[in-house]
């Protein structure tokens, strides 16, 4: 690499350069900070996947516990069924502050736009509802003040799919 000392003369005695003068060329280190940025978006991305699949894993296990626990009626499968929802929301809560967390900075770090990501957003919006009303759920079958049947949970048990089902095509497709 030439230094900015160095210097070529054409057939008339004037300097001829044909990049500038710099230790590095300036494409050089747009290209390398351009690769660490894709490289941490990449790694920032697997992270938010793996935990909205760790967190719609507990979402789809919380409310079949519920199911059971409708439907129980022998004292220590009723203490067992309290004991798992509690420990499995509490697990849980983290996991998604962590998923949305990851997901805000792809969002306003890497700057993803699209109506598509509006509408994930409101999805998301409403997963997290979902989830804070399974933490209400969770408090009122631990002081025995449940109300609702085996078969409410059931249907209740749905809603998450339906959230992601709709995430995953607005990601996917982008049909805004």
């Amino acid at each position: 690499m030439r230094s900015c000392q160095d210097s070529s003369r054409n057939a008339g005695g004037e300097e001829e350069s044909d990049a500038p003068c710099s230790a590095h060329p300036p494409s050089l280190i747009i290209r390398l900070l351009q690769i660490n940025r894709l490289f941490i978006m990449l790694w920032l991305k697997a992270f938010h996947i793996i935990m909205v699949v760790s967190w719609f894993a507990g979402l789809f296990y919380l409310p079949r516990l519920f199911v059971n626990h409708a439907m129980a009626t022998e004292p220590a499968e009723i203490a067992r069924l309290k004991l798992m929802e509690g420990k499995l929301y509490r697990f849980v809560t983290p996991i998604a502050w962590l998923a949305i967390a990851s997901g805000l900075g792809l969002w306003f770090v890497f700057g993803f736009s699209g109506g598509w990501l509006h509408a994930k957003v409101f999805l998301v919006a409403c997963l997290y509802g979902y989830h804070h009303y399974c933490g209400i759920l969770v408090k009122r079958f631990a002081a025995d003040e449940n109300a609702r049947s085996h078969v409410f949970y059931r249907y209740f048990n749905e809603i998450p799919v339906l959230i992601l089902t709709a995430v995953v095509i607005l990601v996917t497709v982008k049909p805004f």
